[in-house]
């Protein structure tokens, strides 16, 4: 291992972190030079997520790019260790790319502008710190540091919609998702404890993912812990990876955010719930697990359907990909529960392909309303006479969403499906009959936004700005290329589901 090595892993967390602490001191006014200094830094994150993937050694699996700093010895023994294996590089990957894309598009931010990337690429950071992290104290650590911004984010640079008679405000979205979100980390939060409690029972305490691993390995952790335990991880990442019934506080969190923010928001950040759910709960809890897994399908099987016909009733742009995004994470959930190597690595397949097309479906989305200054379908047709290139972007995400063969939505929908159908195959029908109302939807978007005669109001817009076409474009490549040719992704995910007990 080199000296580069070595230090790879800190520095996908030090890098945004280093650039949200010197942000701060940057003019306050400077918007165009701030923009500049941001996509600097979520280009070198980019670049590092790249480096850390590509140089994943899947022949050799496990934990990789190892290191561990001391932090607070003695009988708390909590150490700052980092590493990536086959789950986790994948999500650090995703992160590099919505991020870098997500600051791209935001030269429109002109409110605060140094505040803003202050807080998104803390954020950010603290996304890096989840999927690196092998101790929990850290890991939940980064977890809130991660999840804390989303308030001001949204509260601040934010939009308020009309919904019907019901103004929603942005100040409304932002409390309602920081009241879910904490409530989910104070069940998180208990079950680290319990663990630790535990392991001091048994012997030495401690947080280190791989010291409770062995623990759990030697069956230290009887049945009756692990079934009362595994529940407060599952329903308490379950909140963030919008698990039904606690799933409302993100699609009015989706409409209320910034563009930028929503592209993480459901391109990233829901990932960590169902990422929390695999790499504490699964990994530590098997026992426990296996007891609760039939609850997580079935709520995962209500998440996709009641996802798709929530998305079938909408007219806000944003609300539909916002329903649509508590229905793909359905499938996550629904491939995690199979316990079986195919529908679990379709699951974290999933995770990749639906961050890519959700980021790529917001950034269209927040181009249209930044012109149109509506979301409303009823009002939006005929603008792929008006809007070529944004129409023909945003019809390759809705045919990824629906799994069209060649897109990389199908094949991660395929493997969950054959999962499903090898372990619970009532529920597997179910899910089938969800992806067909998410292909009602979304061609009936497609129809009545960007086909049709077009509205002589729009009859002035403009096209994707140069910005957001090669955004776009990059997102396309990678929803086309996962589709076309997923074995560099499926190598490392499968090599990471291998090692998960029980799988």
């Amino acid at each position: 291992m080199n000296d580069f090595d070595q230090i790879a892993i800190l520095l996908l967390i030090i890098v945004p972190l280093a650039g949200s602490l010197a942000m701060m001191f940057m003019p306050g006014n400077e918007a165009k030079e701030t923009w500049y200094f941001a996509i600097f830094i979520s280009g070198l994150s980019l670049i590092l997520a790249l480096i850390v993937f590509a140089g994943y050694d899947y022949d050799q699996g496990g934990f990789q790019y190892l290191s561990s700093y001391e932090w607070l010895p003695g009988p708390l023994d909590i150490k700052l260790s980092l590493g990536i294996d086959g789950i986790s590089a994948p999500m650090v990957l995703l992160n590099g790319i919505v991020l870098f894309g997500g600051v791209l598009i935001s030269q429109t931010i002109t409110h605060r502008p140094r505040d803003f990337f202050v807080l998104l690429f803390a954020l950010a950071a603290g996304v890096n710190g989840v999927f690196v992290a092998r101790d929990l104290f850290f890991l939940f650590f980064f977890y809130e540091l991660a999840v804390l911004p989303m308030y001001l984010l949204i509260g601040v640079w934010g939009s308020s919609t009309d919904f019907g008679t019901f103004l929603r405000t942005k100040e409304y979205g932002a409390m309602k998702l920081l009241l879910f979100l904490v409530a989910g980390s104070i069940l998180v939060w208990i079950g680290i404890l319990a663990l630790y409690v535990e392991s001091s029972n048994i012997g030495s305490g401690t947080y280190s993912l791989e010291g409770l691993a062995r623990l759990s390995e030697t069956g230290a952790f009887d049945s009756e812990f692990q079934t009362w335990v595994f529940p407060l991880f599952m329903l308490g990442f379950g909140v963030l990876a919008g698990l039904w019934p606690f799933h409302t506080w993100s699609p009015d969190g989706h409409v209320a955010a910034p563009t930028a923010v929503s592209m993480l928001h459901a391109g990233v950040l829901m990932k960590l719930g169902a990422y929390g759910i695999i790499r504490v709960g699964m990994f530590l809890l098997p026992e426990g697990a296996d007891n609760w897994m039939p609850v997580l399908i079935t709520l995962g099987t209500i998440n996709v359907l009641y996802g798709a016909v929530s998305a079938m009733s909408q007219n806000d742009l944003k609300y539909i990909i916002g329903y649509s995004s508590v229905s793909h994470m359905g499938y996550v959930l629904m491939g995690i529960a199979t316990l079986d190597n195919i529908g679990v690595g379709g699951a974290v397949l999933q995770m990749f392909s639906h961050g890519i097309m959700t980021a790529l479906m917001f950034l269209l989305v927040g181009a249209i309303y930044e012109r149109t200054h509506t979301r409303d379908i009823s009002v939006l047709n005929g603008l792929a006479s008006r809007m070529g290139v944004n129409s023909f972007f945003f019809a390759i995400a809705g045919l990824a969403s629906l799994g069209l063969p060649g897109l990389s939505g199908f094949i991660a929908e395929f493997m969950v499906f054959t999962g499903a159908f090898r372990t619970y195959l009532p529920l597997a029908i179910l899910a089938v009959i969800g992806a067909a109302l998410t292909a009602i939807y979304i061609l009936r978007l497609l129809a009545r936004t960007f086909m049709g005669e077009p509205d002589e109001q729009w009859a002035d817009l403009t096209d994707a700005s140069p910005v957001e076409m090669s955004v776009g474009a990059a997102f396309v490549g990678i929803l086309i290329f996962v589709g076309v040719w997923p074995d560099p992704l499926l190598r490392v995910i499968n090599v990471g589901v291998s090692t998960i007990p029980g799988v």
